[in-house]
């Protein structure tokens, strides 16, 4: 097997033995093991993994149908495609620890908005958005015509209009892979991303309908009907990048099935994984070892579940690495 591995591969199966390292190895076959018996994997994003530009890895995952779903922050949502269309004027802070107060400011006034090290301009990035996004919104409103805050932007990115603007190799954003697969992505908590803030304004102002956009609640009705529909064989394995809403309102669609649905013949969620830096302390969900989930009725006492406590911009590409074969 070793030999139809590409040179990322054999490095990580030669050098990573021991501790954190080693979890990464094992979590990587058991990520590959479970597609190879027929499972489907979610993937679920929090934090800033977009402004960190992990499309550049994802975007393939999703080509190669090695994701059959995602869970993403509003946030992940809209940056991937910021990055798509306004690269050049994104602005690098490497010395953002020694960043003061007037600093910050002086990045404020200057319309950047910053995400640790990286700051995403205000103009040639959320605005730019705006502008396109803006007209389905309005369009679907006046039509009476209702759709998840991801739909709006398959449709935005699917209808060409950005293309005028693309800083980068499309084939690095996996907000585009996704909307030419058309794999289904679920929202939680849109409602606190710029674009949500945005579209918030408008309803605001008369302008919307909330109802045009669609619920975390249909979200959840939706994503019950989907695991029914495609838990059976294998399963579905759960590969969480962070923490936050982003994992912890899919994971629960299981439970939610099986306890007030009623349905106790349904699959357990049969891969976890979880990348992470928070540490196990009292009421930590984040940073709960993976067995607590059990009690939860989310993953089975024979689940395959990994933790591995590192920097997910480092470690998501190189678990992606190996499953591509790379």
């Amino acid at each position: 097997m070793g030999s139809t591995r590409g040179p990322i591969s054999q490095f990580i199966e030669r050098n990573y033995c021991h501790f954190n390292a080693a979890a990464l190895v094992d979590a990587a076959k058991g990520y590959e093991a479970h597609l190879e018996a027929g499972g489907k994997m979610m993937v679920t994003l929090a934090g800033a993994m977009s402004t960190a530009e992990l499309g550049i890895s994802l975007a393939e995952m999703i080509r190669q149908d090695k994701i059959a779903i995602i869970s993403c922050t509003g946030a992940n949502l809209e940056e991937d495609i910021m990055n798509l269309v306004s690269h050049s004027h994104y602005k690098r802070v490497p010395h953002y620890r020694d960043l003061s107060p007037q600093d910050e400011l002086d990045l404020k006034n200057n319309g950047f908005n910053r995400v640790t090290d990286t700051c995403i301009p205000e103009n040639q990035a959320f605005r730019r958005l705006e502008s396109h996004i803006y007209k389905l919104w309005k369009d679907a409103n006046d039509n009476k015509q209702r759709y998840f805050p991801h739909e709006f932007m398959y449709k935005m990115l699917l209808s060409g209009e950005l293309k005028q603007y693309y800083e980068i190799d499309p084939k690095n954003s996996w907000m585009l892979a996704a909307a030419e697969k058309n794999i289904p992505i679920v929202v939680p908590g849109w409602e606190d991303s710029t674009m949500g803030n945005i579209f918030a304004s408008y309803c605001i102002m008369g302008e919307m309908n909330a109802s045009t956009m669609k619920s975390g609640i249909e979200y959840m009705c939706w994503l019950a009907d989907w695991y029914l529909n495609n838990s059976g064989g294998k399963g579905v394995g759960f590969f969480q990048i962070g923490g936050g809403i982003a994992g912890d309102f899919p994971i629960c669609v299981v439970p939610m099935i099986y306890m007030d649905l009623r349905k106790k013949e349904i699959p357990l969620w049969s891969y976890f994984c979880q990348i992470s830096d928070s540490t196990t302390s009292y009421g930590s969900y984040s940073g709960a070892v993976p067995n607590e989930k059990i009690s939860w009725n989310k993953l089975d006492i024979s689940t395959p579940k990994f933790v591995i406590e590192s920097d997910a911009t480092i470690v998501a590409p190189l678990i992606f690495a190996w499953v591509l074969r790379q």
